[in-house]
């Protein structure tokens, strides 16, 4: 059986959660739209008869860190590339044009010296494709493969390759125990990530930026209900005027939203308290 660390790369929104979530079957990281959506590297663990792969989903990579919040994403996502890995997967949206950002991803990626593949993912897309601006890539990559993340396309062919290319023993050690499919998110974390892909769903362009989800408590009822107390954050009393709405219909449409989605994940009853708080100065503290 062979064991591995794959890292996956590629600039923002390019489908590199949606990969792993479908890949593994289960939901590890939220996806949504829009850029940022992903704020720090969440580790997976794949496994089949073949062995295990520890999967590393990064951020993107942002061409312009203007934001304070950017910025250290940029700062976490380039120290974990700095980790040892034994494959690289580079993931490329066909649809969007090569630009400033996508040449920065490449050039950590060169730099690697390790296996490398290239995927081209959303060949599901009927939008305008940039295909032919990424074709001189194809030279640089031990394979090239075109999937669609969303509808699972190709699959078992990149799988296939990852395997072949991997080590027979990595360079993580893979404890026996280790809990499925998560290797790295607390409980609050997790919740607090599924919280704040509603808000990402379900606001519009500006608001996402300027918010986060923190779970302050997890208790476990008598009555079988599991109880989360939870509050969005966000900069300016303005975004939260927004986040409430009017007569606190926004807020607790997207507290019921994330709290159907919790139930789904822990298999449990929930009752989720969601509030909203301004804090201009979350970002020093939190993702």
């Amino acid at each position: 059986m062979k064991t591995g660390k794959v890292l996956l790369m590629g600039r923002p929104n390019v489908g590199k959660s949606t990969f792993v979530n479908n890949l593994l079957g289960q939901k590890v990281a939220i996806t949504s739209p829009k850029p940022q959506t992903t704020r720090f590297a969440i580790k997976a663990l794949y496994q089949d008869e073949r062995g295990k792969i520890i999967f590393v989903d990064t951020p993107g990579i942002f061409g312009k860190a203007e934001d304070k919040l950017s910025k250290k994403i940029n700062a976490k996502t380039l120290s974990v590339i700095k980790e040892e890995v034994d494959l690289v997967i580079y993931m490329i949206d066909h649809t969007r044009k090569r630009d400033f950002e996508e040449a920065r991803v490449l050039g950590l990626v060169r730099k690697i010296e390790k296996p490398k593949i290239l995927v081209i993912n959303k060949m599901d897309s009927e939008e305008k494709s940039y295909l032919p601006q990424y074709k001189f890539l194809e030279e640089e990559f031990d394979s090239v493969f075109e999937i669609s993340a969303l509808l699972r396309q190709n699959f078992r062919l990149l799988m296939n390759k990852v395997f072949e290319l991997l080590p027979e023993k990595g360079t993580e050690e893979i404890p026996e125990d280790l809990v499925y499919p998560l290797i790295n998110l607390d409980s609050r974390t997790f919740l607090s990530e599924l919280i704040r892909e509603k808000v990402f769903l379900m606001m519009g362009e500006e608001i996402p930026y300027r918010t986060t989800a923190i779970v302050d408590s997890i208790s476990e009822r008598d009555n079988g209900i599991t109880y989360i107390k939870a509050r969005i954050l966000t900069t300016d009393d303005r975004y939260k005027g927004m986040i409430i709405g009017a007569g606190g219909r926004k807020i607790k449409e997207i507290g019921s939203y994330a709290r159907k989605e919790i139930a789904l994940a822990i298999n449990k009853k929930v009752y989720l308290e969601l509030t909203v708080e301004t804090d201009p100065h979350w970002q020093d503290i939190y993702y």
